[in-house]
């Protein structure tokens, strides 16, 4: 049973006080939705990157890091391009391990990582509609190594999508399930929309890592609980004391910020209902404050997050749980 004690007690452990602004940030360009590994001992962050116009696309871009504050920019990966995603390749990093201060390792799937990503075919700032993508690579630091597959794993116009997701499938993160609580191994979060503003977040499964299908007939999270603009999206799994701790965004009411919920069996969630576990508080980040990925390395919480401000500016900011 997950005790309101128990759930204020993973809160307290997520927590990230100390904001330190900019750890990827470029002038004329917008970056969002950070995913942070490790391969080889060295730290690594996938990103989503469109110029600040918005006129063209979604890129992604690779980072490199030894201290998890300092970032080198790789490149530009997902580069090569199916007429379906020809535009749109937002990408983000799949089956890093889920333990909250465990190794943060990515893992391979038939000797190769796996990256998913939004895909389409037009131009703009997620210009609807958007698929979800599937992309491998042997070698992370080797940007001629990644290879698309040719089709979409989910579009809003598969038979069986749900109520919901019938128009664009946005950030997918998939971990490895060792309890296996759904019957299969490999589980996959994803949000999704049917209607502008309204995104929900769904369940998908595998049994090989690079085949799935959805679960259940409705979202976990569901973004028609209010009847207002409502977004539920980016979510990341963590395993803590045993339990799933899924971290996400969520919009209302015209703010953005981190929150999360808690499961015993990934279908039914706790809604944490107290402070988020990140809000815009600073002048460069005055607009949003949101869009994160977590991770915990040697005792210290890093909370990489989406900063946006009034100034035309988009980056990825960084918080932690102890002062560096």
């Amino acid at each position: 049973m997950i005790t309101e004690a128990k759930i204020k007690q993973i809160y307290e452990q997520l927590r990230t006080p100390f904001k330190y602004g900019a750890v990827i940030k470029q002038q004329g360009n917008y970056y969002d939705s950070p995913v942070v590994f490790k391969n080889n001992d060295v730290f690594y962050m996938t990103c989503v990157e469109i110029d600040s116009n918005c006129t063209y696309g979604y890129k992604t871009k690779l980072f490199r890091s030894k201290d998890l504050v300092h970032f080198e920019e790789v490149g530009y990966i997902l580069t090569e391009n199916n007429e379906w995603d020809s535009v749109q390749t937002g990408g983000y990093a799949q089956l890093i391990d889920a333990e909250f201060g465990g190794s943060n390792i990515i893992h391979r799937v038939d000797g190769k990582y796996l990256f998913a990503y939004v895909g389409g075919n037009k131009k703009g700032y997620e210009t609807d509609p958007l698929s979800m993508g599937f992309a491998d690579c042997t070698d992370v630091d080797d940007l001629q190594a990644y290879h698309k597959f040719p089709n979409p794993v989910f579009t809003g116009q598969d038979v069986d999508a749900r109520f919901g997701e019938q128009l664009t499938i946005y950030k997918a993160c998939t971990f490895i399930d060792e309890k296996r609580v759904l019957g299969h191994k490999y589980v996959m979060l994803y949000n999704a929309k049917t209607e502008s503003m309204k995104e929900s977040i769904y369940l998908a499964v595998s049994d090989d890592g690079i085949h799935y299908k959805r679960f259940l007939d409705s979202a976990i999270v569901s973004a028609y609980d209010i009847d207002a603009e409502n977004i539920n999206g980016d979510p990341q799994i963590v395993l803590m004391d045993g339990l799933y701790v899924m971290i996400y965004f969520r919009y209302e009411n015209g703010e953005a910020y981190n929150t999360f919920a808690v499961s015993e069996n990934l279908v039914d969630w706790v809604q944490w209902k107290g402070q988020p576990l990140m809000i815009k508080e600073f002048e460069w980040e005055n607009v949003f404050a949101h869009k994160q990925w977590f991770i915990k390395e040697n005792g210290i919480v890093y909370q990489y997050y989406c900063a946006v401000n009034d100034k035309n500016e988009r980056f990825i900011a960084l918080a932690t749980s102890q002062e560096l």
